[in-house]
């Protein structure tokens, strides 16, 4: 429990598995009089309804709303299975794009992690999307869904929670875990995306990846990091150096975030190769 009538569920930090049903992932939950509403639906079929028993033990109220907070597969393959039972589920139009691009890769690579625990998953969009605002107003609280530029993925939203001085960051944020910056991220304007959350100084932080957190551990943990890297690959162009030397740069105020050994240096490939032609 994260707050009055706010849950984060929280999952692994390792890679999707027939474990985790590909629910590697920070998941929200907010409680109303009138329903629930989910930070996103789980990585597969049974990955939403292994969401839908941890729930069963937070309320007997159901599930009435989903917002999806980006395109990464466990952000919106679990759809299906929450509409069948009767939720509306919400998502940008740049992340309901996003998921359309990447399906067919996201499926690829969930039946080789997964493998017959994928069965049921079948891609299913947003009953309803929008441009850049979307409001809801549920049971007493109002949730303000936003979406201010590409970050981790290209339609990654926040959703703030006023009542409950929450913010739901989806894949803006990480914390305890090194970032993912691939071929569908932008590191810039995701500082930008960070920036727009940031500035509603919230108390409680569900970030996409990592338990409950706090802005002061946010901003050090995703922002920090991603402004160093785009300092220090911007001072390798500079000095005229190239991609195979961006693995190399100094990055080990963060080595003690997960994965960073796997990471750190894919990472820094990515963004120079984005910086390159700013």
């Amino acid at each position: 429990q994260v707050t009055d009538d706010v849950w984060a569920l929280v999952g692994p930090h390792s890679q999707r598995n027939a474990e985790n049903l590909g629910n590697n992932a920070t998941f929200g939950v907010v409680v109303t009089r009138e329903g629930v509403v989910l930070m996103d639906p789980g990585g597969s079929w049974k990955g939403a309804a292994m969401i839908d028993a941890a729930i069963d033990q937070i309320t007997d109220q159901p599930v009435t709303h989903v917002i999806d907070t980006g395109g990464q597969d466990h952000r919106w393959l679990g759809n299906g299975y929450w509409q069948a039972q009767g939720a509306t589920v919400i998502a940008s139009e740049p992340a309901v794009a996003d998921q359309k691009d990447r399906l067919s890769m996201q499926m690829t690579m969930l039946s080789q992690l997964m493998g017959d625990e994928l069965a049921g998953t079948e891609p299913s969009y947003a009953d309803v999307t929008f441009e850049s605002d979307h409001e809801l107003s549920l049971g007493g609280l109002t949730f303000q869904i936003m979406y201010r530029g590409q970050a981790h993925t290209p339609g990654d939203s926040f959703v703030w929670l006023a009542d409950r001085d929450v913010m739901f960051t989806g894949d803006i944020v990480y914390v305890e875990r090194i970032l993912g910056v691939g071929p569908q991220s932008n590191a810039k304007s995701w500082i930008e995306a960070f920036d727009a959350m940031a500035a509603f100084e919230p108390t409680h932080v569900v970030p996409g990846h990592g338990r409950a957190t706090t802005m002061e551990q946010a901003r050090a943990d995703t922002y920090d990091y991603l402004v160093n890297l785009r300092s220090r690959i911007g001072e390798l162009i500079e000095e005229g150096g190239d991609i195979m030397e961006a693995p190399e740069i100094d990055q080990s105020a963060f080595a003690g975030l997960e994965q960073f050994d796997s990471l750190a240096g894919r990472n820094a490939q990515t963004v120079y190769e984005q910086m390159e032609w700013e």
